[in-house]
């Protein structure tokens, strides 16, 4: 399958605590929480039909880069976030990873 991730616009919608890509017609989402200098990734959601054309992926290197740029903890509660950032620590830079810290019991 093509890579459209080039293709994919991700916006940061910090009023909303979340990343946002719209794509033809259907919005997929990154939601976060910041506290103090912890950015903790809480879901991440692409409709079925946007699936494999790696715009999750695209959402968590947005986190990425927001949490370089404000000297953030990044804190994957987020299973696909959790899993992205292990597979691509070479994208991670000197961006700092809690992945000790669990999410909070529902």
């Amino acid at each position: 399958m093509a890579d459209h991730s080039d293709a994919v616009q991700v916006v940061d919608v910090p009023a909303e605590d979340r990343f946002v890509a719209s794509i033809e017609g259907s919005e997929s989402e990154l939601v976060y929480r910041v506290s103090g200098d912890r950015f903790f990734l809480v879901h991440t959601e692409v409709p079925e039909a946007l699936g494999g054309r790696g715009i999750a992926g695209q959402l968590v290197r947005a986190a990425v880069r927001r949490a370089e740029s404000e000297h953030l903890t990044i804190v994957p509660w987020c299973p696909y976030a959790r899993r992205w950032l292990k597979e691509h620590p070479d994208e991670i830079g000197g961006v700092h990873v809690d992945f000790k810290t669990p999410p909070p019991e529902e």
